[in-house]
């Protein structure tokens, strides 16, 4: 699966669904992962030769949400400790803009 998140396909939360867990997990992984609503997850896996629908998403979500969303939350990158302002001056179309972003000891973009 993606991103590093994976659910052991014994896993007993999923026995008697009708779908894998192959075709479960990346419904759920996507609505929590993008802001992405129930239909076009339900298009995205239509694209890819998988006919589920919208319904059927929203209660996978439900069920297995909690477990996708608090891995995707723990892979979170944490802001720092320090951080620092970057500023720029760039003119554009001729006028000039004040460009500025706070940034930790890591790389993290703050704000």
């Amino acid at each position: 699966m993606r991103e590093g998140l994976s659910v052991d396909s014994a896993s007993p939360s999923y026995k008697g669904h009708r779908y894998p867990v192959e075709i479960i997990s990346p419904c759920v992984w996507l609505y929590f992962r993008f802001p992405l609503s129930f239909r076009q997850v339900e298009e995205l896996m239509l694209a890819r030769g998988v006919i589920v629908s919208h319904e059927t998403v929203r209660r996978w979500c439900v069920k297995f949400g909690q477990q996708y969303a608090g891995a995707l939350r723990r892979r979170r990158p944490r802001p720092g400790d320090t951080w620092h302002l970057d500023e720029v001056f760039v003119r554009i179309n001729g006028e000039q803009k004040y460009l500025w972003r706070a940034v930790d000891q890591d790389g993290t973009v703050l704000d």
